[in-house]
């Protein structure tokens, strides 16, 4: 019998075998949540480097939000990389929700990197 973390890292890994099919050679905006913060990256898998990161760790953010682990947070941390990533020169992304469901902070983190510029 498969245990949760190995429903997981197979939910992850079918997702991201989609992604590498769909993504023609645009970064991967990827998205971790812990139960406290929330982190996004936009990652050039072909060169296996980061082109722009957030989190809700981040100094500037850390200190106007109250808590990291709300959708207020998320649409600040949305905001924030795609700032990150126009400044970096990266318009278009494939995204990449892990092994979460696009609901509540996942939803709110890509709607707002999508208001702030970001095309997926």
């Amino acid at each position: 019998m498969s245990s949760k973390q190995d429903l997981r890292d197979r939910r992850r890994q079918r997702l991201r075998y989609q992604l590498r099919q769909k993504s023609h050679g645009r970064p991967r905006l990827s998205v971790f949540r812990s139960e406290q913060n929330i982190y996004a990256q936009v990652i050039d898998d072909e060169k296996g480097h980061t082109l722009a990161a957030a989190s809700s760790l981040d100094k500037n953010l850390r200190e106007a939000l109250k808590t990291g682990a709300n959708k207020d947070a998320a649409m600040a941390v949305g905001k924030l990389l795609a700032e990150r990533a126009l400044a970096a020169g990266v318009t278009q992304v494939v995204f990449d929700r892990g092994s979460y469901l696009y609901h509540g902070r996942v939803k709110a983190l890509a709607d707002a990197a999508r208001e702030g510029g970001l095309d997926f």
